[in-house]
C-alpha cells in the first residue's frame, strides 16, 4: 500500500515537472490574414501543404478561420499556425526555404491568395 502511494506521488511529481518544463517555453503563433476569391481551392492547397510538412516531421497546429464580425475585414481568411516553441517555428521555416516540394506547393498557394498581414505572436498566458 505504501509502495503504491509512493509510486503515485512520484508519478505526480514527474507529471508536474514535465508540465512546468513545457510551460517554461511559450507557445508561438503565426497569424496570416489573406484575401482569396476561391476559399475551397485555397483550403485544398493548404491541406496538401500540411501533408507535406507532416511527412517531413513538422510539429504545429494549423487552423483556418473566416472573419465574421470584423467590419471592413469581414470575409477575410485568417490562417493560424501554432508552434510549441521558437525552435519548431524555425524548423518549419527551414523546410519552407529548402524543400522543393514545399516551394512548389507555396507557389500554388500564392496564386490563390493575397497576404494582407503576417505576424508572429508569443503566448503570455500563464498555466
Amino acid at each position: 500500500m505504501r509502495l503504491t502511494m509512493a509510486l503515485a506521488a512520484f508519478a505526480g511529481l514527474g507529471l508536474m515537472a514535465s508540465l512546468s518544463a513545457t510551460a517554461a517555453e511559450p507557445t508561438m503563433m503565426r497569424v496570416i490574414v489573406v484575401q482569396t476569391a476561391d476559399a475551397p481551392a485555397y483550403l485544398h492547397e493548404l491541406a496538401a501543404l500540411k501533408t507535406i510538412y507532416n511527412k517531413l516531421g513538422g510539429t504545429y497546429t494549423l487552423r483556418v478561420w473566416r472573419a465574421t464580425y470584423a467590419g471592413t475585414d469581414t470575409g477575410a481568411v485568417v490562417v493560424t499556425i501554432e508552434y510549441a516553441n521558437i525552435q519548431a517555428f524555425a524548423k518549419l521555416q527551414g523546410i519552407l526555404h529548402t524543400n522543393q516540394e514545399v516551394a512548389a506547393e507555396m507557389k500554388k498557394l500564392s496564386g490563390l491568395r493575397t497576404v494582407l498581414s503576417d505576424s508572429l505572436y508569443d503566448e503570455l498566458t500563464e498555466p
